[in-house]
C-alpha cells in the first residue's frame, strides 16, 4: 500500500472580539502551517507573517526534521532581530506549528507554543502536540486538572514563543500515517473555544458522511475528477463548521483551521492536490508587507486592538447573548520560572507535612521514656524500703 497526501483546506476568521487577524498560515501541499502572532497595535501580524514567509520561501527544499528545526529557528531570529530594532514591535512574538508530508506516507511535525496538531483517524481525534503554556505545565505536574484549565485565569500565558528571546526549542517528530487520517493545525482560538469532543464530533460527522456518499449510487456513477472535487468540498465544510462552532462559542480570539487528508495511491488519482483557501476580509496575501506603523491612526498602541461588546462581529446563527470576561491577551513565561515556581510550591509543602511529623515525633519519644521514670523511681523505692529493713 503506498499512501500520499490528498486534499487540504484552510479558513481563517477574525472572530468575534478582534479587530484585526494576527493568525498566519501556509497551505502549500506538502507543507502546511500556523502562526498565531501576539504584541500591541499590529505587531501580532507581523510576527506571524515573518514566519510563515520563512517557511514560504523554503517551500520545495526537503524538509526532513532537522531542516524544520531550522526554519523555525530562522524565523525566530527574523522576528527578535526585528523586535529589537523596531520600537513599534517591541516584544512581538507568535507561534508555530508546522507540518510536512514525506514521501513514504508520514507527517514530520515542528512545534513551538499552543497553537496545536492533531491527527483524525477512524473518527477519533488525537492532539499530537504539547502545549507550552502555563496551564499545559501545570496539568503535566499533576496541579491543575483538564476542567479547571478550561477557566484558568492565566490559560493565556504560554512558556515558549518564537522570537521573544536570541533562542528557541522546538519540539519535532514524524508520525506514520494510514489512508483516511486528517490532520488538523489551529490557533487557539479554535483550542479555547471548542473542546476537542466537539472538534471530534465535526470530523465523526464528515466520516459519516463520505461513507454514506460513497454507497450511493449517484457517487458510483461519477467520473475520479468529480468525487475528488467533492471530497474536496467536505474537508473545507468541516473547517468552516469548526471556525462557526468557536464564533458561537464567543469568537474571543482570531480562529485559524488548516486541514489535510492521506489517501490511498491506489485509489482516485489525485494530481496536484487542491488547496481550498476561504479567508475573511482582515487576512493578508502571502506576499504583503505589514508594517505596524499601518495601524488606524486613532487605535491605542499600548494595548491590542479588540472590539467591545457592542460593536463585535455578528454570527449568522443567532446565539443566547452572554456576558463575556475580557479578552485575555497572551503572554510569555520561560518554562524554567514555571519550574521553579512548581518546586518552590512543592518546597512548602514538604516544609509542613517535615513540621507535622517532627511533632508526632515528640508524644512517641515521651511514650518511651514515661515507663523508664517510672521503672527508675521503683527501683528507688525497692533500695529505700531494703535499706531501712537493714537499719532496722
Amino acid at each position: 500500500m503506498s499512501l500520499s497526501l490528498g486534499r487540504s483546506a484552510v479558513v481563517t476568521d477574525t472572530g468575534r472580539r478582534r479587530r484585526r487577524n494576527e493568525d498566519s498560515y501556509v497551505c502549500e501541499p506538502p507543507l502546511f502551517a500556523v502562526a498565531d502572532g501576539m504584541g500591541g497595535a499590529q505587531a501580532g501580524e507581523v510576527a506571524s507573517r515573518l514566519a510563515a514567509a520563512v517557511l514560504e520561501e523554503a517551500n520545495g527544499d526537503e524538509l526532513r526534521e532537522e531542516r524544520i528545526v531550522e526554519l523555525i529557528q530562522e524565523a525566530n531570529r527574523r522576528v527578535f532581530q526585528r523586535s529589537s530594532e523596531d520600537p513599534a514591535a517591541s516584544g512581538m512574538g507568535t507561534t508555530m506549528t508546522v507540518a510536512v508530508t514525506g514521501r513514504a506516507g508520514t507527517v514530520s511535525i515542528g512545534h513551538v507554543g499552543d497553537s496545536r496538531a492533531y491527527r483524525v483517524r477512524a473518527g477519533r481525534l488525537e492532539q499530537l502536540t504539547k502545549d507550552h503554556s502555563l496551564v499545559g505545565e501545570l496539568m503535566r505536574s499533576g496541579k491543575l486538572s483538564p476542567e479547571e484549565a478550561e477557566t484558568h485565569p492565566q490559560r493565556s500565558v504560554i512558556t515558549r514563543a518564537v522570537g521573544t528571546e536570541p533562542d528557541v526549542d522546538v519540539d519535532t517528530f514524524t508520525v506514520d500515517t494510514e489512508p483516511g487520517d486528517v490532520f488538523l493545525l489551529c490557533s487557539d482560538g479554535l483550542t479555547d473555544m471548542v473542546s476537542d469532543e466537539g472538534i471530534q464530533s465535526v470530523f465523526s460527522e464528515l466520516l459519516s458522511a463520505q461513507s454514506l456518499a460513497a454507497q450511493s449510487p449517484a457517487a458510483q456513477s461519477l467520473p475520479a475528477p468529480a468525487l475528488s472535487v467533492e471530497r474536496e468540498g467536505e474537508l473545507e465544510g468541516a473547517a468552516r463548521r469548526l471556525v462557526e462552532l468557536a464564533n458561537r462559542s464567543g469568537g474571543e480570539d482570531n480562529i485559524t483551521v488548516v486541514v489535510f487528508e492521506i489517501v490511498d495511491e491506489a485509489g482516485p488519482e489525485v494530481e496536484n492536490p487542491a488547496e481550498d483557501t476561504v479567508e475573511d476580509a482582515t487576512s493578508f496575501a502571502p506576499d504583503e508587507q505589514l508594517e505596524p506603523e499601518d495601524a488606524p491612526k486613532d487605535a491605542p498602541e499600548d494595548v491590542e486592538d479588540t472590539l467591545d461588546e457592542l460593536d463585535a462581529v455578528p454570527v449568522v446563527e443567532t446565539v443566547p447573548v452572554v456576558e463575556t470576561a475580557p479578552v485575555a491577551h497572551t503572554a510569555v513565561i520561560p518554562a524554567a520560572a514555571i519550574e521553579e515556581h512548581l518546586r518552590q510550591e512543592q518546597s512548602q509543602q514538604v516544609q509542613p507535612a517535615q513540621q507535622s511529623q517532627q511533632a508526632q515525633q515528640v508524644p512517641d519519644r515521651q511514650r518511651h521514656v514515661l515507663p523508664l521514670v517510672l521503672l527508675v523511681l521503683l527501683l528507688a523505692v525497692i533500695a529505700v524500703l531494703v535499706a531501712w529493713g537493714l537499719l532496722r
